[in-house]
């Protein structure tokens, strides 16, 4: 239980940041004519931003069921390196069914979180993650569904920008200890720059480049600042 408490404590910011994100959501799923019930929902089973919103925008445009579950797979392929990178910090004889809670809960920020715990990454702290974030990503959908409108369009664009602030307030604190992660970190933030505003690779999903940065930046990391045999204990 205390592992659960503190993976609650631990989501409290996350789950702030959700609240303004989902908000803005919430908003759109308004706008654009779907039923408060249907965003509801949405976020209830898609714990992820850009995923949510690409799916909403091609639900709207009546896209064929096979065109929408692709785009959201690609576009979330990436926490699939992170369930890779995560399993590596539990407990084998893990049960199946936490497992499978544990990979519903990982985006971007819960994951920058639980990578962070010096110690194996036990199931009841990541539920507790979960379970927080989960909560404020549906209760700001909620609110941008029925109060949306009583907010100025400004501050609902400056709300999107939480989450990435959100995000760096993760790794940042990482980052000062180790000169390696800066590195890294500033590889992947440059060959993201590539992939985006070079033209030729204009032709790749959202996804793929941030998998493709990952991975080349990871590669990296691994070659040239390997972890001893004592950290890995």
């Amino acid at each position: 239980m205390n592992d659960f408490f503190r993976g609650i404590k631990n989501a409290i910011p996350i789950a702030i940041g959700y609240v303004a994100v989902s908000f803005a959501f919430g908003v759109m799923c308004v706008n654009d004519g779907v039923s408060p019930l249907v965003a509801i929902i949405m976020s209830l089973t898609n714990l992820t931003s850009a995923g949510q919103f690409a799916g909403e925008k091609l639900m709207i445009e009546l896209a064929p069921l096979l065109e929408i579950g692709i785009t959201v797979l690609l576009i979330n392929l990436r926490y699939l390196l992170m369930s890779i990178s995560l399993s590596q910090r539990i407990d084998i004889k893990m049960p199946l069914w936490k497992r499978f809670i544990m990979s519903f809960g990982i985006t971007d920020e819960i994951y920058a979180t639980a990578i962070s715990e010096k110690d194996d990454i036990k199931a009841s702290y990541m539920i507790g993650l979960t379970t927080i974030a989960l909560f404020g990503w549906i209760l700001g959908t909620t609110l941008g569904c029925f109060f949306g409108s009583l907010f100025p369009s400004n501050l609902l664009e400056v709300m999107n920008i939480s989450l990435y602030s959100m995000f760096l307030s993760a790794i940042i604190p990482n980052a000062k200890k180790s000169k390696s992660i800066i590195y890294v970190i500033g590889l992947a933030i440059f060959i993201s720059c590539i992939l985006y505003y070079v033209p030729i690779f204009s032709t790749i999903g959202t996804g793929f480049k941030t998998i493709i940065s990952t991975i080349i930046a990871c590669i990296f990391g691994s070659i040239l600042f390997p972890r001893t045999e004592e950290e890995s204990l």
